[in-house]
């Protein structure tokens, strides 16, 4: 089984949008590895905290990951980019969709 983190744009997006792409993700991901997938959760709905906050707590969970998925749009989000920095320098493996 492997551990995915989910790197997906949230600004703009409802709460279902980001839902749904993350389940897309988890299909498409398990298509592409050929194996299960155990989407770590990374989608935090508490909505009280500054975006920093947020980063630094995907960043704890990125540590625990054997790939990341990487959604569309992610080059333009700052967390996306700063996520995938840290993958390629930790060398996680990396899928851009």
């Amino acid at each position: 089984m492997v551990r995915l983190f989910i790197s997906q744009p949230m600004r703009g997006k409802s709460d279902e949008e980001i839902v749904a792409e993350r389940e897309y993700a988890k299909l498409a991901a398990s298509r592409v590895l050929k194996d299960e997938v155990e989407v770590i959760d990374s989608f935090f709905q508490d909505g009280d905290r500054k975006p920093l906050e947020y980063l630094a707590e995907s960043l704890k969970l990125l540590a625990n990951a054997d790939w990341v998925w990487f959604c569309d749009g992610w080059e333009q989000a700052r967390g996306c980019k700063i996520e995938n920095l840290c993958a390629r320098e930790y060398g996680i493996p990396i899928v851009h969709a």
